[in-house]
C-alpha cells in the first residue's frame, strides 16, 4: 500500500471538532486536490514523509526542541480517526502556522541538508544519487515554505493526514496521488 501524506489549509471559521468532518476533507478527487496544490492550499508528501520530518525535526538524539521546525511535517495536535487503526489527523492552529512559515522563511535549506544528509541518504545506499535526491527534498522545501506561506499570509490552521492507496484518491482515478 502506497502512503502520501497531505497537508491542507483550512480557515479557521470552518473547522469542525469531529473526526468524522476532518475525514471527508480529504474526500477530494485528484484533480481538485491537485488544484489545491497549484494555489499552494495543500501539500502531499510522498512515502517518504518521514525524511522530510528528519530533515526539520532531526532525529534523535539530536532531536530539536519543541517548536515551529518540529511542525513542518509531523507536528499538530492528533484527532484520532473515526477508524481506531488508522493514524490521527493533526491539526495546527493558525497561530502555529504562522510560525512555521517564519521559520521556513528565514531556514536556509542548505543548513538542513548538512545536518541530516548522512540519515536521509542511507535508504538510497548509493552516493552518486545525492544529487538528484538533494534536489527533490529542495523542490519539496520550496513547496512547502508556499504552503506555509500562503496558510499565514490567509491566516489559516493546518490539518494533516496520512492517506493510503485505500483512499478515495487512488480507487477513483487508479493511480496513487504524488
Amino acid at each position: 500500500m502506497s502512503v502520501y501524506f497531505h497537508l491542507r489549509a483550512v480557515p479557521p471559521s470552518a473547522l469542525r471538532n469531529s473526526a468524522s468532518w476532518l475525514r471527508r476533507l480529504f474526500d477530494d478527487d485528484w484533480d481538485t486536490v491537485r488544484d489545491r496544490i497549484g494555489r499552494h492550499r495543500e501539500e502531499v508528501l510522498d512515502k517518504g514523509y518521514l525524511h522530510h520530518e528528519l530533515l526539520y525535526a532531526g532525529v534523535p538524539p539530536h532531536r530539536a526542541q519543541e517548536g515551529p521546525c518540529t511542525q513542518v511535517v509531523l507536528g499538530g495536535r492528533p484527532i484520532g480517526h473515526p477508524d481506531p487503526s488508522r493514524p490521527p489527523f493533526l491539526l495546527l492552529t493558525a497561530a502555529q502556522a504562522g510560525r512555521v512559515a517564519e521559520y521556513l522563511e528565514d531556514t536556509d535549506f542548505a543548513d538542513l541538508w548538512e545536518r541530516a544528509r548522512e540519515e536521509v541518504m542511507r535508504p538510497y545506499g548509493m552516493p552518486e544519487l545525492e544529487r538528484d535526491v538533494r534536489g527533490a527534498f529542495a523542490a519539496a522545501h520550496r513547496d512547502l515554505r508556499a504552503f506555509y506561506a500562503q496558510t499565514a499570509h490567509y491566516g489559516d490552521a493546518v490539518v494533516k493526514w496520512l492517506m493510503g492507496s485505500d483512499s478515495r484518491l487512488t480507487r477513483e482515478e487508479g493511480t496513487p496521488v504524488g
